[in-house]
């Protein structure tokens, strides 16, 4: 990272769990008097108005990149998204090119290893963020570079992969590592890249963790010791601020209800009674999962907060859809909030004592620092491990299901979510311990130590050249615009 006052570029993948947080990273290095370009897609540009609006435009500014759609014929979206992202380095680079105050630095997702190569090509160090947590990021560089395989697909359950390498020795059933690594095709060539950027991370100049070292202090040292130096910071929990303004109601977008509506719902119950349900932006049960849940909320008699996406109970599908009549049998127990959420809000509140969770490490991260006990329903990426890390190691969780597919017993989740919030769980004080030490972390304690020297370590000189002004709009021929607030 540069020096006070230098220019940097930072570079979110698209999609909200891995904006949201590096926002909230580019928050804290504005702060610290940095100057920061953002470079997003015309649809999630919104997001960046919270910081726009705190911060003078001398110092946030905003790049609007669109990169080539994916070939229609692509049979992994995902991965030939990603390879299509690609093709924006010599957009990029021409910006850099143009710009008469260049960035010094670039801060970039995991899911863009490729940008390592064009820092390499401006002469730039490239710090690499993972929205995961370290524990994740040693479990995925195994998977990369050693490329295990499993030729049995009868053996899902029985064929277990172990993690000599990684602290603790950990193992997970086939079935439970990534879809993205079960899905690699070797000599494929969009996979072959994924592949390449994942190993790029691992040499980037840098590391970056929405994380803190009472939760995950083994971990980064193992980064520590696999990518070989010390420049390895853990920052988190990246949060917005907790000083009673809106910004934990803003944060990742508008709700689809009222947020006062729910707030004041939520003012109405007894402190610590309320069961917090939300699969993240991405994920829906199935039919039969969401039918067992709601029974089992039913039977538990529990107050609850369910979020399910935009069109769950609307559009008739597969997945996700609430069974009939449910709504109306749990008039004021429950409140259902269909689209965005505002999270940070929810588990804020007095009232949120257990929060049924994916396991997405944004919701981990969150739910710790709040010191809200979980109930974990991993479904995939690295749901798993972040459940294992929760259950097995830290013990401020408690498992609800796992799986895709797996339907739990209606009884058994009813018993488990009325326990979470009835005061018998042993977890409720070891997350609320967790929850002082997450504090202590962001107050002068190791997560400000790391910023600090995250801040402090791009001694790298401003590698600046003076040019002329850079034009406002820029067109790369068909599929690709920049523009620019200069």
């Amino acid at each position: 990272m540069p020096n006070n006052g230098a220019h940097i570029l930072v570079y979110p993948y698209p999609a909200l769990g891995h904006i949201i947080p590096l926002l909230d990273l580019t928050h804290l290095l504005l702060t610290r008097g940095l100057h920061v370009t953002v470079l997003l897609s015309p649809t999630h540009l919104p997001l960046l108005d919270p910081l726009l609006s705190t911060h003078p435009s001398t110092s946030l500014q905003a790049l609007v990149l669109t990169p080539p759609d994916p070939p229609p014929s692509s049979q992994f979206k995902i991965i030939a998204k990603m390879g299509a992202m690609a093709q924006l380095y010599d957009p990029i680079l021409h910006w850099f090119e143009s710009h008469p105050n260049p960035p010094v630095a670039i801060v970039s997702d995991f899911f863009l290893g490729w940008t390592n190569r064009l820092a390499s090509h401006l002469g730039l160090p490239r710090v690499v963020f993972w929205p995961s947590g370290a524990f994740a990021a040693l479990i995925a560089g195994s998977l990369w570079r050693d490329v295990p395989k499993n030729d049995d697909p009868s053996s899902q359950e029985s064929f277990l992969l172990s993690f000599p390498g990684v602290p603790n020795s950990p193992s997970f059933p086939w079935w439970q590592i990534s879809q993205l690594y079960r899905e690699y095709k070797e000599g494929d060539p969009d996979w072959e890249f994924f592949r390449d950027g994942f190993l790029a991370n691992s040499e980037s100049w840098g590391v970056v963790f929405n994380s803190f070292a009472e939760l995950e202090r083994t971990y980064i040292d193992g980064v520590m010791r696999d990518v070989g130096h010390t420049r390895v910071w853990a920052v988190g929990p990246l949060m917005p601020p907790g000083d009673g303004s809106n910004g934990a109601l803003i944060r990742g977008g508008s709700c689809k209800v009222p947020t006062r509506e729910l707030m004041t719902w939520l003012d109405g119950k007894r402190d610590g009674t309320v069961v917090h349900l939300c699969f993240g932006s991405r994920l829906d049960l199935s039919n039969k999962q969401m039918e067992v849940l709601a029974s089992a909320l039913e039977i538990s008699n529990v107050d609850f907060v369910l979020c399910v996406k935009a069109n769950t109970g609307h559009v008739p599908s597969d997945f996700g859809m609430i069974p009939d009549g449910f709504e109306d049998r749990v008039e004021g127990k429950g409140f259902i909030v269909r689209g965005w959420a505002p999270q940070v809000a929810i588990l804020r509140h007095r009232a949120v004592g257990a929060f049924v969770t994916h396991c997405g490490w944004n919701s981990v991260v969150e739910a710790v620092a709040e010191g809200v006990m979980m109930l974990t329903w991993p479904i995939g990426a690295d749901q798993f491990t972040n459940a294992k890390l929760l259950v097995d190691q830290l013990g401020v969780a408690v498992r609800a299901c796992e799986g895709g597919s797996v339907v739990p017993d209606s009884a058994d989740l009813a018993r488990i979510l009325a326990e979470s919030v009835n005061g018998t769980r042993p977890e409720k004080d070891r997350v609320m311990k967790l929850r002082g030490a997450a504090y202590e972390a962001i107050s002068g304690g190791s997560s400000s130590k790391d910023l600090d020297l995250l801040y402090r370590f791009g001694q790298y000189g401003n590698k600046k050249k003076t040019r002329q002004q850079a034009p406002q709009k820029i067109n790369y021929g068909a599929g690709t615009k920049i523009e620019t607030a200069l």
